[in-house]
């Protein structure tokens, strides 16, 4: 393990219990809106307040969605339709402002930073691309590992020093986001491995195949568990078994967001086995993260379920992106809001129910 590794993972803590209960219990309590009235929100509010430490917490702006973007080996087993370039055409399309990614972000007011971990095409210089490159794309998981330790553990490594880099430019809520063709065939192993589901329940369609291509992708993951036989116990060994970079880079990115104490939006099934690579390293890890959405990837509520995590929103969304996270992003705001501009009962003069002795039942 190196050092920038190490260092992130002893730098885990845990959320702050003070600041929950200074949420929770003084100011939610004494704002002007009967006591669970916000439902989720009120809960979101608290997560926030235990991740900054304090009550009421920062705006989670400004937002980035840090798309990381990888190609894949097993793409040659006919795991989808789409042909490899497509990667490195999505991310000159991220870069010209052009996926819907872009169009939700500037919607919701973040920014977008795509993040370039291993695409197999070699990419000229782009605004707004930051060049991290590992591996020209894993290897076939279906015939070997998909990287080597060394490689697994440097995609980590870019994930935790991007998340440092966005959050020392002044970013206050990280989102994650992911482009690579044939990664949910990686997802799915990732999240088998991690959560021992059969592969009959973690593999979906990822971009709309059809039934013989979802039967050949997951006779090719139940075929790879078998190969590699991975332990849950070694998450750098899970992570080289199966890749993806993008997958390992959100996992290093969960990891970089916790040690700083900065809330990080996960998207959807590509995100979820990141944060399961990260929840192997740290437990610890999964409190500073919130589920914007749930995919309708099968493979996506397995995850989340492992990670004990409640997404904001179940749109029947599938597209990745990071398209999801950023749609949830304003509840997150909003949550934060009602903890910084709603009145308590004393400040507005409202009697309290709560304290309201001998009131007549209306």
């Amino acid at each position: 393990m190196t050092d920038l590794l190490a260092r992130t993972l002893a730098g885990i803590g845990a959320p702050d219990a003070a600041a929950r209960t200074a949420a929770a219990a003084d100011r939610l309590d004494r704002m002007t809106t009967p006591p669970g009235s916000l439902g989720r929100v009120e809960d979101l509010a608290v997560t926030l307040a235990g991740i900054a430490g304090t009550c009421p917490p920062p705006l989670p702006e400004p937002a980035v969605v840090a798309v990381f973007a990888a190609d894949h080996g097993v793409h040659a087993q006919g795991v989808s339709p789409w042909p490899q370039e497509v990667t490195a055409q999505m991310v000159a399309n991220f870069a010209a402002g052009g996926a819907a990614v872009n169009a939700f972000a500037r919607a919701v007011g973040a920014t977008v930073q795509v993040v370039d971990v291993g695409v197999a095409t070699p990419l000229a210089a782009l605004p707004g691309v930051l060049h991290r490159r590992v591996a020209d794309g894993t290897a076939d998981l279906a015939t070997g590992p998909a990287l080597t330790r060394a490689q697994a553990q440097a995609a980590v490594e870019v994930g935790i020093a991007t998340a440092h880099e966005l959050v020392d430019a002044g970013h206050r809520c990280l989102l994650t986001g992911d482009m690579g063709i044939a990664n949910t065939t990686a997802a799915a192993l990732l999240i088998c491995a991690f959560t021992g589901a059969d592969p009959e329940r973690a593999t979906g369609r990822g971009t709309g195949i059809d039934d013989a291509t979802l039967a050949r992708k997951t006779a090719v993951v139940a075929a790879a568990l078998a190969r590699h036989r991975p332990d849950p116990a070694d998450p750098i060994g899970v992570l080289a078994a199966f890749g993806g970079l993008e997958h390992a880079a959100i996992a290093g990115f969960v990891l970089g967001a916790a040690q700083r104490r900065v809330p990080v939006l996960l998207d959807g099934v590509n995100a979820g086995a990141g944060a399961l690579g990260a929840a192997a390293l740290s437990r610890a890890s999964v409190a500073f993260c919130v589920a914007g959405h749930r995919s309708a990837e099968p493979g996506h509520r397995l995850a989340l379920g492992h990670l004990g995590l409640d997404p904001l929103l179940d749109l029947g969304m599938r597209l990745g992106e990071g398209t999801g996270a950023v749609l949830a992003l304003p509840l997150l705001v909003a949550a934060v809001r009602a903890l910084h501009d709603v009145a308590t009962f004393d400040d507005a003069g409202v009697t309290d129910a709560a304290h309201a002795e001998g009131r007549p039942e209306v």
